[in-house]
């Protein structure tokens, strides 16, 4: 089966098709030619994932999947959430937005956050959502190199690493975005 993974992100893919069985065909944004930043202009995790999805199903008329995900703080009352990747200014820049949720949190001892994954599959002429959560908490500071994005800084409940020091194939046990696609994988009956 072919599917298209609406992202240019090419951590998000690599993650994505580490896990994708083989009587899959996944292919990017980039493999259809379509270069166009799709715009993330709703307020919730939900409607982006809606947005990117509805796109390229509009704009392509090809069955796909989009997921978008949000690091969700206790004590910041769930922000950077849908603000994630711009956290700390409209670039994209990781360790900005590293360097800003950690002086956010140096204050305090709540550390608790979870990532909230949600993909929309347009599938023919239906949409389903599937959603993943990962528990966690924010370290004091990042430990690891794999990853992307709030992975040195993010511990999963039941780990005693960050998603930085984790393999993709231990990051994909644990991870939000592993949850919502196994969730998905299970709907195609894969």
């Amino acid at each position: 089966m072919k599917l298209i993974f609406a992202t240019h992100n090419k951590n998000k893919l690599l993650e994505i098709a580490a896990m994708m069985p083989s009587n899959f065909e996944l292919l990017s944004l980039d493999d259809i030619g379509c270069n166009e930043d799709i715009p993330e202009t709703s307020n919730t995790i939900e409607g982006n994932a809606i947005l990117k999805a509805d796109y390229v199903k509009q704009h392509y008329n090809l069955d796909c999947f989009a997921d978008d995900t949000g690091l969700e703080v206790e004590i910041l009352n769930g922000e950077p959430g849908v603000h994630s990747a711009r956290y700390a200014g409209n670039r994209k820049n990781d360790e900005a937005n590293i360097s800003k949720l950690l002086d956010e949190l140096k204050a305090t001892r709540n550390r608790k956050a979870q990532f909230k994954t949600v993909i929309a599959l347009n599938l023919q002429d239906h949409q389903i959502l599937f959603i993943g959560i990962c528990t966690g908490k924010i370290t004091r500071g990042p430990r690891g190199t794999f990853g992307f994005g709030y992975d040195s800084v993010f511990q999963p409940d039941g780990s005693d690493k960050t998603f930085g020091e984790m393999t993709l194939e231990e990051k994909s046990t644990f991870s939000h975005r592993g949850k919502a696609l196994r969730d998905l994988l299970d709907y195609l009956g894969s």
